[in-house]
């Protein structure tokens, strides 16, 4: 997601890509967009009980569906007189980015993610004022959007060893 916007917003509205990152908008630091993991919640429509093979003999447990919650907030570093400007311009250019891909996979994936087969969705989310400006309690609010990243799915460590059926007895009964 990050890498989406850098690759989107540098060097048009923001100078340098680290001035893309994580961070609570309070506690943005250097950022110009500051991208806030405020929330983590099992996605039930990807629930499964079904084992994964791993081959051989092991069965690993299901992974779990998340959907993660951010807030995304800009920062400008401007004079007042152009701040307000520069802030809805890179916001702007958010909202954009997300809705011509609101989808991530392949290249877009990365850490963990990179090199998987996971198709991920960004679906804006409409929050209340009042939940928006509980994230700025001691600083003015910034106008901020939400957005719901996922399914994102974290493989189970859990194994469970199998082996296979080797031989089987069929005891058959006449009816008659």
């Amino acid at each position: 997601m990050a890498g989406l916007l850098r690759k989107s917003l540098v060097p048009d509205l923001i100078a340098q890509a680290d001035g893309v990152g994580l961070a609570h908008p309070a506690d943005k630091g250097d950022l110009n967009l500051s991208l806030f993991l405020y929330a983590i919640k099992e996605n039930a429509d990807y629930r499964s009980n079904e084992m994964v093979d791993r081959g051989g003999s092991e069965l690993r447990f299901p992974p779990v569906a998340l959907d993660l919650y951010y807030l995304v907030t800009a920062h400008s570093a401007s004079d007042i007189i152009s701040r307000g400007a520069d802030e809805h311009r890179i916001l702007g250019k958010t909202l954009q980015t997300f809705h011509d891909h609101p989808v991530l996979k392949g290249d877009d994936l990365e850490g963990s993610l990179a090199g998987t087969d996971q198709t991920i969705r960004i679906v804006k989310q409409d929050l209340q004022l009042e939940t928006i400006v509980s994230f700025f309690p001691d600083t003015p609010y910034k106008l901020s959007l939400s957005y719901t990243v996922g399914p994102v799915f974290v493989d189970s460590n859990r194994t469970r060893s199998v082996s296979r059926v080797a031989e089987r007895k069929v005891k058959l009964h006449d009816k008659g």
